[in-house]
């Protein structure tokens, strides 16, 4: 498709795109210039304007497999770049820069991730962040290039004609700040998470937010000091969490494979030997409704019970309690989704703050990981706002609530405030103690159970993590005995019958 005058004159397409002729970077399919541009878009969308090749050679260096990609530069780029002050010199000296990350350890380990495209916007703006504090020009057009696959079909031989269409000084303002930055941009890349990365990929896409504001909780996860702690601590967990299996149910849908009997479903799931019976007996268990059919597996009812995950993010939770707290969560979060309930966490200090619903099976692990809460601390605040919204949500949603509070020894509560939360909900709490400490809260009778964490388990990291698994353990424990004691009866008749009786 040849370029159209309307594209070259259209410069938020023949900007970017153009851009693409100083690329050192080559993906064998070139549909991946597409995902790209989602990249660069999302980045814009956080401050960060850069130009479009730039965006497309680093990410596919973390997002692509080495062997897909071809490093070195497009044909025909001295030519263009002929009429250009150190043009060429600084487009040699980006052609080592991605040489140089294209090697590193943090990129060969980030592409066997096979990341998220959330989660290459967030290493982009983590590497390339700085470059833009660096610019003293600004690109000469907007980050709204549209996503549109025929767009850059056959656009190499285009790509020279667009180059020239649009000012480049922009382009080669960014080469010249990374060529000055360059020891600072290979030391971001060499410095990234990868273990924050892995957990994140392990748990799927943190998008509980739209766009942009879901990748400030993911670059808030990456930035933290705190954060790889807690991650090393959740991948401790996880493990054993995450071999836990869904529990399911029966149905008469023909999906999936059979999973028991019952006494409903269709004539070509009838159990053969119901053909037995006589034709009055037959009719007599037909009518009433006696007949056994194969079920087959479905998804499991609504969650009967909704799980309410209140973790202290005071300062009296900072080091150690504050790592065994959110990686405790972010455990016993995953535990309960797999066993089929829906949860809601809530940080509070002095005050609780916006409830995260964790929806189809995602956590927001990089909203647990980053948060930081800096009010102070009020118990006595933040569960009379719990007790009023607990009221609210019972008057409009018959699900039982099940709240787990995660906070310090020392959380002294009124005892009316915990007997009014404990009135309309299941109250269970771990509490964990300072080097020293003993437990001493006028309320743990109110609780319908607690567990105590003390400082030298926290120290030893074989006792954390068996401290950690056993809160989840029992949470688990009683769930399952809930669905249990909850369970409707079995059928009256699931006898098969005697061969004979025909």
């Amino acid at each position: 498709m040849p370029v159209s005058a309307a594209l070259e004159r259209d410069v938020a397409i023949a900007g970017p795109l153009g851009g693409l002729a100083l690329s050192s970077v080559r993906a064998a399919s070139p549909m991946m210039v597409v995902r790209s541009l989602r990249w660069y878009r999302d980045l814009a969308r956080l401050g960060l304007h850069l130009p479009l090749f730039i965006v497309h050679d680093i990410g596919l260096l973390y997002a692509a497999p080495r062997e897909q990609l071809e490093l070195g530069p497009r044909p025909g780029l001295e030519a263009l770049l002929a009429r250009m002050p150190r043009a060429l010199e600084l487009a040699a000296a980006y052609r080592g820069v991605v040489a140089e990350i294209a090697e590193s350890e943090a990129s060969t380990r980030a592409r066997t991730m096979r990341l998220s495209d959330d989660l290459v916007v967030v290493v982009l703006a983590r590497v390339l962040g700085s470059l833009v504090q660096r610019l003293s020009v600004r690109a000469p057009y907007a980050a709204t290039i549209p996503f549109d696959p025929e767009m850059v079909r056959d656009l190499e031989p285009q790509l020279p004609q667009l180059f020239a269409s649009v000012p480049r000084a922009f382009e080669i303002a960014v080469l010249d700040a990374l060529s000055r930055a360059r020891l600072h941009v290979l030391t971001l890349a060499d410095a990234l998470d990868l273990d924050t990365l892995r957990l994140l990929g392990m748990l799927g896409p943190e998008s509980t937010a739209a766009g942009a504001l879901a990748h400030v909780d993911l670059l808030a996860a990456l930035s933290s000091p705190a954060a790889n702690d807690i991650v090393n601590f959740s991948l401790e967990l996880l493990p054993s969490i995450l071999e836990t299996h869904r529990t399911k149910a029966t149905g008469t849908h023909a999906v999936h494979g059979y999973a028991g009997i019952g006494t409903k479903g269709s004539l070509d799931s009838m159990v053969l030997t119901e053909l037995a019976w006589d034709s009055e007996e037959f009719s007599r268990r037909l009518m009433e409704n006696e007949l056994l059919f194969y079920t087959r597996e479905q998804a499991p009812d609504e969650a009967r019970r909704l799980h309410y995950l209140l973790i202290d993010a005071s300062a009296s939770m900072r080091g150690d309690r504050q790592v065994f707290a959110r990686g405790l969560a972010i455990a016993l979060a995953k535990k309960l989704q797999l066993a089929g309930e829906e949860v809601w966490l809530r940080f509070f200090d002095s005050r609780l703050y916006d409830v995260q619903r964790a929806r189809q099976g995602q956590l927001p692990v990089a909203y647990l990981l980053g948060f930081k809460g800096e009010r102070g601390r009020n118990p006595a605040r933040v569960f009379a706002q719990l007790a009023t919204e607990i009221a609210l949500l019972r008057a409009r949603d018959q699900r039982d609530p099940v709240i787990h509070l995660i906070t310090h020894a020392a959380l002294h509560v009124p005892r009316p405030l915990v007997a009014e939360v404990r009135r309309q909900a299941h109250l269970f709490g771990v509490f964990i103690l300072p080097s020293g400490g003993a437990l001493d809260l006028e309320y743990l009778d109110l609780l319908e159970g607690h567990a105590v964490v003390d400082h030298a388990t926290l120290q030893q990291k074989s006792a954390r993590a068996a401290a950690a698994t056993k809160i989840v353990d029992d949470a688990a424990r009683r769930t399952d005995d809930h669905r249990k004691s909850v369970a409707p009866p079995a059928p009256a008749s699931l006898r098969a019958p005697p061969l004979s009786s025909r």
